[in-house]
């Protein structure tokens, strides 16, 4: 990576918190931690480039948080927990998570994932412009998307959904091929999640016009038709 990445940790445990600290500065990374929702909220000014967010912590939880955060931090958030049932991760996944490590979790994997989402960004942040229609417009780049010139408010993966299946228009993507795409790491497919996203997606294009840019293709999955 040609830059340095920042990334914040933050886990209720100071062993934990230190562990990580001491890994991820090895690795060329610079590192803030904190040790509650209270004190991540105030670090997110340093702007950091990830987040390795513990789930359970006193007070505002890690699920509570990354959804209170993740219509204006547009970073990677991965779940650090205990927690391992598949509806606690769906939880996580719908509260604006990109990926979810289980503890107790291996330190190399950790550091593989971490890699592997800032690649991701690197490679997300374009300067392409795509223009659709009159009323939509998509900036890729910036990570934006206007109708009839108004601004619509999308959380990091509603976005991401919209930049897989807009740039490939017409082409159907089954419920998997959408979880693969947009979660990457670990991508099992959980269809309920991506619906989820597809409806809320849907909902938030609705209040501005009344075309369908989402098409559900039944029994398939789902196409752009921009």
């Amino acid at each position: 990576m040609d830059r340095e990445y920042g990334i914040l940790v933050v886990d209720d445990e100071p062993a934990i918190r230190e562990m990580l600290r001491m890994q991820l500065e090895l690795e060329g990374y610079r590192v803030w931690t904190a040790g509650s929702a209270g004190e991540a909220r105030k670090a997110l000014d340093w702007g950091p480039d990830l987040i390795l967010l513990d789930v359970g912590m006193p007070g505002t939880d890690g699920f509570d948080f990354c959804a209170s955060i993740r219509e204006f931090a547009v970073c990677p958030i991965l779940f650090l927990t205990a927690k391992t049932a598949e509806q606690d991760k769906i939880h996580g996944f719908l509260a604006g998570g990109d990926d979810y490590i289980t503890k107790p979790f291996s330190v190399n994997e950790l550091l593989a994932r971490v890699s592997a989402h800032l690649r991701r960004e690197e490679r997300n942040h374009t300067k392409t412009v795509g223009k659709f229609s009159k009323e939509l417009v998509i900036d890729y780049g910036k990570r934006s998307v206007f109708l009839n010139g108004v601004p619509v408010e999308l959380s990091k993966k509603e976005f991401e959904i919209i930049r897989l299946l807009s740039r490939n228009a017409g082409q159907v993507f089954d419920r998997e091929q959408i979880y693969d795409r947009v979660w990457g790491i670990d991508g099992t497919g959980d269809s309920g999640v991506i619906k989820e996203h597809i409806r809320r997606i849907r909902q938030k294009f609705g209040v501005y016009t009344d075309k369908s840019y989402i098409s559900t293709v039944w029994g398939v999955g789902y196409k752009w038709n921009g």
